[in-house]
């Protein structure tokens, strides 16, 4: 029996690493242009450029510094970079585009993108604030177009589990949930200066870590609780490290009140290890998100620790999910972790968030 468990869990891991396309979805890569390269998740592209599931025809840089120093001029010809964006957009005719620059400069990719009918894909949070989301929804509805926000934690397995859990109602209905993420901070982390010159700054991030960090709990939230409006959103906002981030917080409590629950998002540059992680209690148990592939569930009064299962392609790459959409291989729920629906909810949080700590008084939904 131990040699039949070994050789499943083998073929399911090569099955992990094959692209997504060899299963017969849709064989031709996907003509993908990037738009910005001054973000650190820029890796996010350059690890996968060899993968096959996706060809880049163009990169957009107005910065000619970063445009002729970043980890994809090393994988792609020079050729491919533009100091334009329409000139990239019309010269190479991506089918998607994905954002790599600030958060602010997601309107104007949007805005040049929807017109001539190419799909985007942004990291999150979706936009600076809801005048900018807003208008970025109203062009995609208009060109029809996807508009997709990315978030590392839309790939965990045990974000998943939870979340079939919840629908089995193992733990009766939600009462609270807790989230926490960040890290040390981007400046204690090593993060490079293209990627601190805007991260740090508010006009180019709309925030510090409430931005940063608080963006993945708003979206985890609001796909638990199937898009629910909540009723009101409070927000704490500290400068625990003003010498290193005197420009924005570092540091953001957003409680999110619903009807019938609480949540606690706690964001910070300031933990002493970096972190993602999730407490969900019910009514009748709780389930702890630790890791990626890590959980523990309590009910019947015992604790267990279940192994999730590993993600299947599409759902366990943000690019083999990305290709799937926009090829119409599947379709998004308005729910969903990566959808406009959702990250228009995200956005309404965060900013309520930042505008309730400078009155200290909850804003109402």
């Amino acid at each position: 029996m131990k040699t039949i468990r070994w050789i499943g869990s083998f073929f399911l891991a090569i099955s992990l690493l094959v692209p997504f396309e060899l299963t017969g979805q849709n064989n031709n890569p996907l003509r993908l242009g990037v738009a910005g390269v001054s973000h650190g998740h820029l890796a996010e592209v350059t690890r996968r450029v060899d993968r096959g599931d996706f060809v880049v025809v163009g990169v957009y840089e107005a910065d000619k510094q970063i445009r002729e120093n970043n980890g994809l001029r090393k994988k792609i010809d020079g050729k491919l970079f533009y100091a334009d964006l329409g000139e990239m957009l019309d010269k190479t005719k991506p089918e998607v585009v994905v954002a790599y620059g600030s958060i602010y400069d997601h309107l104007s990719v949007v805005e040049a993108c929807a017109p001539r009918g190419i799909h985007v894909m942004v990291e999150k949070p979706l936009a600076v604030n809801s005048e900018h989301a807003n208008r970025m929804a109203e062009l995609a509805r208009k060109h029809n177009i996807q508009l997709l926000t990315n978030y590392e934690t839309t790939w965990y397995a045990t974000n998943h589990e939870a979340y079939r859990l919840l629908q089995d109602d193992k733990i009766g209905s939600i009462t609270r949930i807790n989230v926490y993420d960040g890290h040390q901070g981007p400046i204690e982390i090593g993060c490079g200066k293209e990627f601190l010159d805007w991260l740090t700054d508010p006009a180019g991030n709309g925030g510090g870590a409430v931005m940063d960090f608080g963006c993945y709990g708003a979206n985890l939230t609001t796909w638990l609780m199937k898009g629910e409006l909540p009723v009101s959103v409070f927000g704490v906002l500290q400068h625990q490290k003003p010498d290193k981030y005197p420009k924005v917080d570092d540091d953001a409590t957003i409680i999110v009140q619903y009807p019938k629950a609480t949540v606690q998002i706690m964001g910070s540059w300031n933990w002493p290890m970096g972190r993602k992680d999730m407490h969900i209690y019910g009514s009748k148990g709780y389930i702890y998100q630790d890791t990626p592939n890590a959980m523990r569930v309590y009910t019947g009064n015992n604790e267990t620790t279940p192994a999730p299962p590993a993600l299947q392609p599409p759902y366990n790459d943000s690019f083999y999910y990305l290709k799937a959409v926009v090829r119409g291989d599947i379709k998004m729920s308005s729910h969903d972790l990566s959808s406009l629906e959702n990250n228009l909810i995200v956005v309404r949080i965060l900013e309520s968030a930042i505008k309730s700590s400078q009155t200290g008084q909850p804003v109402r939904f």
